[in-house]
């Protein structure tokens, strides 16, 4: 397995499976995030976009929940570069 794959498989165990719905969710924040820069705006906004996909998020997980998106943010870009 090259460099490439490992990384892949990496990034899937970390990211996990998504549905398409889960899916348009993650890029809608991401867009958000990318845009207004403060996770918590970019949250609300994809929850209004998608309600059935909505997070909840308090002081003690919205640290966590930024750090993911920050890392699907970075794959996404990754993936991109590289064509993947």
């Amino acid at each position: 397995m090259n460099f490439i794959d490992q990384y892949m498989q990496r990034s899937q165990d970390i990211i996990g499976e998504r549905t398409p719905e889960e899916e348009k969710y993650d890029n809608e924040l991401i867009k958000c995030l990318k845009k207004y820069g403060k996770i918590r705006k970019a949250i609300n906004r994809a929850n209004k976009m998608y309600p059935d996909e909505a997070l909840k998020y308090n002081d003690e997980n919205v640290g966590d929940i930024e750090a993911h998106y920050e890392h699907l943010m970075n794959h996404m870009e990754i993936v991109g570069k590289i064509g993947h």
